[in-house]
């Protein structure tokens, strides 16, 4: 009679606590109604970034995915003055990463960024380069001679990069006599490929964009102080609503690992230390 009772309450405790398991794995903490947990929640952040950081950030996205896979990256790329227009008209963006200061100081003015958000995040060089296999220029001063014809620069108005090529060129008494040579392009990709595709002799482009093509060579770097310093600024803009995961993503671009990406792709680093 004992040995049978003592096997109906080991029975009876077994049962009690397999129920018990199933209770909580078909639950949620604090939801009693034993509804299944939902996956997390993927969050997409709008980049709107300077077309020169096109290749540097193909590599950054896929390594963010790997750290954060619940973050989606869409990158709107552009000419900053474009991108800064956009951002001005109301077009959804998260964050900004410009080639220019002027592009972020003109949102800042009307309070489209948050100001404490921004910082300098990389720098570059402005380069002069020509085919591959060009040999007829190389010097800057090779640009007067007759048989270039035409040279690739970015929009003064809108492009970082073409601004800063004409305070080079007008620091170096060439922008005169160059002027009517000039062809202006939306931005720095299409510059390169004027040149690549031998529509222009020459152009105008940032270090990093001429490190990553094989059409086209570098002749010479402009002096750093024929134009303002190049900076980057990154910064999160003021109608997100995603503040919280594009702080996180802007952290993650000052970190070294991020920073390690922008440098093997020709940009200088960690200025904001």
């Amino acid at each position: 009679m004992k040995k049978w009772i003592r096997a109906l309450l080991i029975s009876g405790m077994v049962l009690s606590l397999g129920l018990t398991g199933c209770a909580s794995n078909t639950g949620t903490s604090g939801n009693n109604g034993g509804t299944p947990q939902e996956p997390a929640k993927q969050t997409e952040l709008i980049v709107s970034a300077a077309a020169s950081l096109k290749n540097a950030l193909e590599e950054i996205q896929k390594d963010y995915a790997a750290k954060e896979p619940h973050v989606k990256l869409t990158f709107n790329m552009s000419a900053s003055g474009t991108l800064q227009q956009q951002i001005e008209n109301g077009a959804p963006a998260d964050l900004f990463i410009s080639a220019g200061k002027s592009q972020v100081d003109a949102l800042l003015e009307k309070n489209l960024m948050d100001k404490d958000s921004v910082v300098d995040l990389l720098g570059n060089d402005l380069v002069l380069v020509v085919g591959a296999n060009d040999t007829n220029v190389n010097s800057i001063q090779d640009l007067s001679k007759e048989s270039v014809k035409q040279i690739g620069i970015g929009t003064p108005e809108s492009v970082p990069a073409g601004k800063y090529a004409k305070e080079a060129f007008t620091s170096l008494k060439l922008w005169d006599t160059l002027e009517p040579k000039f062809v202006q392009a939306k931005d720095v990709t299409q510059v390169l490929n004027y040149v690549e595709t031998g529509n222009a002799e020459a152009g105008v482009v940032y270090k990093s964009d001429a490190q990553g093509s094989t059409k086209v060579k570098v002749v010479e770097a402009f002096p750093a102080d024929s134009h303002k310093a190049i900076t980057y600024p990154a910064g999160i803009v003021s109608a997100t609503k995603e503040k919280e995961a594009a702080n996180a993503f802007l952290t993650y671009l000052k970190s070294s690992d991020a920073q390690d990406i922008f440098a093997k792709f020709g940009f200088k680093t960690n200025l904001s230390k």
